[in-house]
């Protein structure tokens, strides 16, 4: 059974989705817990799986390529066999770096990042013969404004309220 996160647990996360290689006694200190209390919480958290792994953030525009984009798709039916097709052929795709199952106008929602636009056309001619695609939609990233790691990134600074223990804001928000 996992325990409800409180004020600690919620900051161990924050703190380690913004830097994952900070020392245990420097989270220690950030939290104002001793060193064996914060790494057995943090090892619950790893058991329990709110923490999953831990992970560089690279830059994929200068390691994968300059131009990244994101494309709607829309598949002709609906059917387990479809969706099961198209998200096996999606895994195979290396210049796909996030795929989406979603609601409303198309199914999925994928984000690439490819060399330039010869390896785009190629990319596209690759997905465009997975079966059962009747639409793809193409839209072009001008600028990247915000990429967050978690949710918990942010929080510290106002733009996410600290939770009490039922996971509802402590204190009010200021929307200014």
């Amino acid at each position: 059974m996992t325990a409800k996160l409180d004020s600690f647990d919620l900051r161990i996360l924050r703190i380690l989705s913004r830097d994952g290689r900070i020392s245990w006694r420097d989270l220690a200190d950030t939290i104002g817990l001793s060193l064996t209390p914060t790494m057995r919480r943090v090892r619950r958290l790893e058991e329990e799986g709110y923490i999953l792994g831990y992970a560089a953030l690279l830059d994929e525009r200068r390691l994968a390529g300059r131009i990244e984009a994101l494309i709607s798709i829309s598949l002709d039916r609906q059917s387990d066999a479809a969706r099961i097709t198209f998200e096996r052929s999606i895994c195979e795709m290396q210049e796909v770096t996030d795929c989406f199952q979603t609601t409303g106008d198309h199914d999925y929602l994928l984000r690439v990042v490819v060399t330039d636009l010869d390896h785009y056309q190629i990319m596209l001619s690759a997905l465009s013969r997975i079966p059962m695609l009747s639409r793809i939609n193409s839209s072009f990233v001008l600028k990247t404004v915000l990429r967050r790691a978690s949710p918990l990134s942010c929080g510290e600074d106002g733009y996410t309220p600290e939770v009490d223990r039922s996971g509802r804001p402590s204190a009010p928000i200021d929307p200014t």
